[in-house]
């Protein structure tokens, strides 16, 4: 790699708290002329640099070529949060899978949750500022249910939850909305794009070549291995590791046609809100991660001291609403009046790719071909946990990637698969609402029956 000029515009248009506050580093030379190396990863993304700097730890050699900047796209557009799981819900996986099986996955995704914790613990001076906590908040009662399930995922893997009932949440979040809550000690929230270009720096220090704004243009054969077209030129390469994502238009593409029809391109909406003093630790008294258990919920955390954070309305719609601070500003007024016209500093969105299963797609496409994608609404912790593994299946230091092996590139349904997803959502949208009409229904007739007794 070629040291550069600082990397300070490569995220023009992209409004973001990260993009503005993240720490600056040497952008990386474009590729120019040829390259020859063991492995090539396309995609400078969480996914990519795990898998480079898991290789060359190894003592491979690595050439990696991202299209803009390392983590522009999805790594550095979410929320931040670290933990174990899927997007996938790891009940699912055992209904499908067994579960044993499904046990193994989510060990595998703890340990990704500890690789990023180890890493950023190494790095205190690179503003990935690592905080712990995380909680997931109930909007209605459930009359005991969330504490079952607290029990049983400790039970079936080992996963420590703790339950809050309805006055401790409220000691912490001055809200009526939340009724339930679980606490997760081991989960985390930080700074995604100064982790990622920590990650970066990392990748160069133990010998990976990383070439910034080099779009790929195509994946073939070359002989017994494979040659990544590139503009400016191209890399020869044993074995080709595509840790791409779904992107916006002018951003990139997936190489592949088989991943790029396995993928569907979901938008998240992020926004991060002026200093907002004592009202903020007024109302939030938390300073991990938060996020309801809806299938489509708000997600949020205190950053920067007293800004607010938050994230929800997950859709299909690739363009963004021209009113979309207007939008999340109503929505965090809905959980917290209090907050009110807090003014908005930061705007933006993010495009994560989803596999119809929901569920990762990690491993071999072809001999020396591998795919490393389909983080989607559970990236970091996941992208660590793929790319590690991925390089190890590459280097045979391990073959924890079989593991995976159900979860194929299936075809999404390209733009029908989008309307489906974005019906699909509307419709979970929909159930959520029922299931807290109906226990909040329950509840009240339930109170109404005690009543009725104790006057008897």
């Amino acid at each position: 790699m070629t040291a550069g000029k600082q990397s300070a515009n490569v995220f023009a248009g992209v409004d973001s708290f990260y993009a503005a506050t993240g720490r600056p580093w040497s952008s990386s030379a474009a590729l120019q002329g040829e390259a020859t190396c063991e492995v090539a990863v396309v995609g400078g993304g969480f996914a990519g640099l795990w898998t480079a700097r898991r290789l060359a730890q190894a003592g491979r050699s690595v050439v990696l070529i991202e299209g803009g900047a390392v983590g522009r796209a999805a790594s550095s557009r979410n929320g931040g949060f670290v933990s174990a799981g899927f997007a996938c819900d790891i009940d699912t996986v055992a209904e499908r899978l067994g579960k044993d099986h499904a046990k193994s996955l989510y060990l595998l995704s703890a340990q990704g949750r500890e690789a990023v914790r180890s890493f950023a613990r190494t790095r205190p001076d690179h503003g990935i500022d690592m905080v712990n906590g995380r909680l997931k908040v109930l909007r209605y009662d459930s009359q005991g249910a969330l504490k079952k399930r607290a029990t049983r995922l400790a039970r079936a893997y080992g996963q420590d939850m703790f339950y809050w009932p309805r006055e401790k949440v409220r000691e912490h979040l001055a809200t009526d909305t939340y009724y339930e809550a679980l606490e997760d000690p081991t989960g985390f929230h930080l700074h995604p794009l100064n982790l990622a270009r920590a990650l970066a720096a990392d990748c160069v220090a133990k010998g990976a070549r990383v070439h910034e704004n080099t779009p790929v243009t195509g994946v073939r054969r070359a002989g017994s291995g494979w040659r990544v077209e590139a503009s400016g030129g191209g890399v020869t390469a044993k074995h080709v590791v595509l840790a791409c994502n779904v992107a916006a238009p002018g951003e990139g593409a997936v190489v592949s046609g088989r991943l790029a029809r396995a993928l569907l391109p979901v938008a998240t909406y992020v926004v991060a809100t002026e200093r907002l003093g004592e009202r903020l630790g007024e109302a939030i008294r938390w300073k991990g991660s938060i996020a309801d258990t809806r299938r489509a919920g708000d997600y949020y955390r205190v950053v920067d001291g007293d800004r607010l954070l938050w994230g929800g309305r997950i859709t299909t719609r690739i363009e963004e609403p021209a009113d979309l601070a207007a939008l999340m500003r109503a929505d965090i007024a809905r959980i917290y009046p209090q907050l009110a016209g807090a003014e908005v500093a930061y705007v933006w969105s993010g495009l994560m790719g989803y596999a119809r299963h929901k569920m990762p797609i990690i491993g071999p496409l072809a001999k020396g071909l591998w795919a490393c994608t389909a983080f989607g609404g559970h990236g970091l912790n996941t992208a660590a946990m793929g790319g590690e593994a991925v390089a190890d299946a590459i280097t045979g230091a391990d073959d924890r990637v079989r593991l995976f092996e159900p979860f194929k590139p299936v075809w999404a349904g390209g733009p029908f698969g989008r309307v489906a997803t974005q019906l699909e959502y509307w419709r979970l949208q929909l159930l959520d609402w029922q299931e807290e009409r109906q226990a909040r229904r329950s509840l009240a007739a339930s109170l109404e029956g005690r009543a009725k007794s104790r006057v008897e």
